[in-house]
């Protein structure tokens, strides 16, 4: 793969850089694909300004429980439906909390589109999503009294 290949995705990340500086970091820059890492504390202010950026598009959130580092990884994929040089390219925006208290700040203020998808990953991860203005049942039953079944420690019963 050459260099010219990848200058759009150089574009991007370095934009993001001279704005975030070690805020941030790149973990990897594949064509059409870049995934950052940002911290809790960072995610409001990283995400608007990608949005402005054109990243408007709200694709998916989802979690992933690492039980072994003690963290949960929500992940924001965003693509571009109003910059046509973005187009095609999904930025992947990772944030690692803390396994035992998964708190962060909603990003639906800024992409309304996540609603269900937080909802979601609140229910089958046990992530909090603070100032969500409706972080309650989507999936399971309302009497469920379980841990949330994506934890890796979750056992179904009878098995």
């Amino acid at each position: 793969m050459s260099d010219q290949s990848l200058y759009r995705e150089k574009e991007i990340v370095d934009k993001i850089s001279s704005k975030f500086g070690e805020k941030i970091k790149t973990n990897y820059i594949n064509t059409k694909r870049i995934k950052f890492e940002v911290s809790k504390d960072d995610i409001i202010e990283f995400a608007k300004f990608v949005k402005d950026m054109g990243f408007d598009h709200p694709i998916s959130v989802a979690g992933t429980d690492y039980p072994k580092d003690g963290k949960i990884e929500v992940t924001y994929h965003i693509d571009s439906c109003s910059n046509e040089s973005y187009f095609g390219i999904v930025l992947t925006i990772a944030v690692r909390l803390a396994r035992d208290e998964p708190i962060m700040p909603t990003l639906m203020n800024i992409y309304k589109g996540v609603e269900y998808h937080e909802r979601e990953t609140f229910e089958m991860l046990g992530v909090v999503f603070k100032d969500h203005r409706k972080l309650d049942r989507l999936l399971l039953p309302e009497d469920w009294a379980d841990i949330p079944p994506l934890r890796k420690d979750f056992q179904i019963k009878g098995r």
